[in-house]
């Protein structure tokens, strides 16, 4: 059963490693960490993207920053209490970590798949330019019950298809992990940079329900 649940979420990402390790929290002795790893597109820019590891799995005390790895695991989510209000935070968490030569070509350096089901109705809109796009919030099943909330970014020809999805409906999606930069503003006065991650999709496909 849980073999076949990890399936449905399958990450790999290889890239830079730019930051130290921050211990996160302990399940049964066991410690986990978060670590950064910058992982380059083939524009040339770049997603920098944070990755939860166990102690068993890397030697954390450690500092391995410009050095590469090649990650597999899940992308993962929880909901962090902050200002009153839930706030979704998302990590890739690594099942398997190893050192590779050096930064690898653009094209295979961040895959992901999921296998999920549609949790609230897309959002449709076009940019000012006429870019078709449509955001997704897929809920994927974890064994035990739980599941972790995934919000993905469609477009084009993908966001038409997408617009038309019910709450419930069971979709497969391929894409990549991408993170953008925004502004929260915290009062009239003060605001904050921030961090969003999401799948930017490739390829989905309606599984029925």
């Amino acid at each position: 059963m849980s073999d076949k649940v990890i399936e449905n979420n399958q990450v790999t990402i290889m890239g830079e490693v730019v930051s130290g390790f921050t211990f996160s929290h302990e399940v049964f002795g066991e410690g986990f960490y978060m670590v950064d790893v910058d992982v380059k597109r083939l524009s040339n820019s770049r997603d920098r993207i944070p990755v939860m590891v166990s102690e068993r799995l890397i030697d954390v005390s450690q500092d391995y920053e410009g050095e590469y790895l090649m990650i597999c695991g899940q992308f993962r989510s929880y909901n962090r209490h902050e200002e009153q209000k839930n706030r979704l935070v998302l990590s890739v968490f690594a099942r398997e970590v190893t050192f590779i030569e050096e930064e690898p070509d653009g094209a295979r350096t961040n895959n992901i798949l999921l296998d999920g089901y549609i949790c609230k109705l897309p959002v449709y809109r076009k940019t000012p330019l006429g870019r078709e796009i449509a955001d997704l919030l897929l809920a994927v099943n974890r064994p035990y019950g739980k599941s972790d909330y995934i919000p993905c970014i469609c477009w084009g020809r993908n966001a038409r298809f997408a617009s038309a999805f019910e709450v419930g409906e069971h979709v497969q999606i391929l894409g990549r992990i991408q993170s953008r930069e925004y502004v929260k503003k915290l009062s009239e006065t003060e605001t904050q940079k921030r961090i969003a991650y999401e799948v930017s999709v490739s390829k989905l496909e309606c599984v029925g329900i």
